[in-house]
């Protein structure tokens, strides 16, 4: 069944108002026989999930772990297996980079290289200011190569966005990151012929980069990843009659808001400052996403108590949320992120969504095992839309 379709055939606009908060890599597993969500302290989201319908959300498919762009463009209703996005459009368009048709961008990773060896994959989170510095080093010291001229764009901590422009370039490129620390520097690879001369530019540019921060004692290299050009995709206000917005601190989450057709509201660095951000603006928009990192990023560090802590924080604002009386308060996240494992996984997100119009379950706990036994059961995130919809009274009947 083609859900775009129907979409459009029977989307409807109505006053009611969504709020979907994602927690990034929210899910977990069992450390010393708990996991992150069950060892945390969630009055309020437990309160919340008992009179919610919950389930288990699938970001693709069973067993597919997703990469952020397709895992939340799945809870944004789009197909991740039609819509292919690179992770560096995602940054380019959130770090505010003016993109044209012929340029290509890539995220980056400012790193650590010790005896031909990647030690240290984010360069020990180097500050903010230090990774400007050295864009702004690297900008003044390239020469164009072949005719294409780069450009660095700084981000935050160790992250920064680099453009390609230039005639004839490909986006057809494996990654230049090993992907593990402790194993050597990998090349970019040409995924078809074509793409064969772009693979040769940007090995030469990462290998200028290396000589030109050779006496750098910890990002004294880079890594890249999701090479991509500008893409094209309907908007949320074309399939869903939404006028959507999106609360988030991270440029690839602001990136991803745009490409959808998404208003990115300014917000400050805190978690306190993106449910400010929604109060001011609650009375503009229908759609609110609001996006929190720290539990993904405490999740990548294999820090378990760091994770915890970011979800018992997160906790504290869901009366601000319920407090707007919103028609539909969905809970989930984009993927798990255990810190266990230190990395994305595949394993299904909790999930769970308050309104007026859901059949409460027997959930009493907002946890990956409890949620697997709401009414939902483990479905599939691109029915996260839908439900969203249909619980807001913005759907109407398909069919006669």
């Amino acid at each position: 069944m083609n859900w775009e379709k129907i979409a459009r055939e029977i989307s409807i606009n109505t006053a009611s108002k969504i709020i979907l908060l994602v927690l990034d890599g929210l899910g977990g597993l069992p450390v010393k026989g708990k996991t992150e969500l069950e060892a945390a302290h969630t009055p309020n989201l437990d309160t919340l999930a008992a009179k919610s319908v919950c389930g288990l959300a699938d970001p693709v498919f069973m067993g597919i772990t997703p990469g952020s762009g397709p895992a939340h463009l799945t809870l944004f209703g789009y197909d991740p297996l039609k819509y292919v996005l690179g992770r560096g459009i995602l940054e380019a368009l959130g770090s505010g980079v003016e993109v044209a048709k012929n340029d290509l961008v890539a995220r980056g990773n400012f790193a650590t290289l010790k005896d031909n060896l990647i030690v240290d994959r984010r360069a020990g989170r180097i500050p903010t200011s230090e990774n400007e510095k050295l864009c702004q080093r690297l900008n003044s010291s390239l020469k164009s190569v072949e005719g294409v001229k780069i450009q660095l764009f700084p981000g935050k901590e160790h992250r920064f966005v680099v453009k390609f422009s230039g005639e004839g370039l490909s986006d057809a490129l494996s990654d230049a990151d090993p992907q593990k620390e402790n194993k050597p520097r990998v090349p970019a690879q040409a995924l078809s012929k074509e793409a064969a001369k772009t693979a040769q530019i940007i090995n030469d540019f990462i290998d200028e980069v290396i000589n030109i921060l050779k006496d750098s004692p910890s990002a004294n290299a880079i890594l890249l990843r999701g090479f991509s050009k500008h893409p094209s995709l309907p908007s949320m206000g074309e399939f869903y009659k939404l006028k959507p917005a999106a609360i988030a601190n991270y440029p690839m989450y602001k990136g991803l808001a745009r490409l959808v057709g998404m208003d990115v509201l300014d917000t400050g660095q805190d978690l306190p400052d993106l449910f400010t951000t929604l109060e001011k603006n609650y009375k503009d928009y229908d759609f609110f996403y609001i996006h929190v990192k720290k539990t993904d990023s405490a999740g990548e560090d294999g820090n378990f108590k760091a994770k915890k802590e970011a979800i018992e924080e997160s906790d504290t604002y869901i009366p601000r949320l319920l407090a707007l009386k919103p028609e539909v308060l969905v809970v989930t996240s984009d993927h798990s992120t255990p810190s266990l494992l230190k990395s994305h996984s595949w394993h299904p997100n909790p999930f769970l969504l308050f309104s007026k119009a859901s059949l409460a379950d027997k959930v009493s706990r907002f946890t990956e095992r409890e949620c697997s036994q709401g009414y939902l059961g483990r479905f599939q995130a691109i029915y996260a839309m839908p439900l969203m919809l249909a619980h807001a009274g913005k759907l109407k009947k398909y069919g006669a």
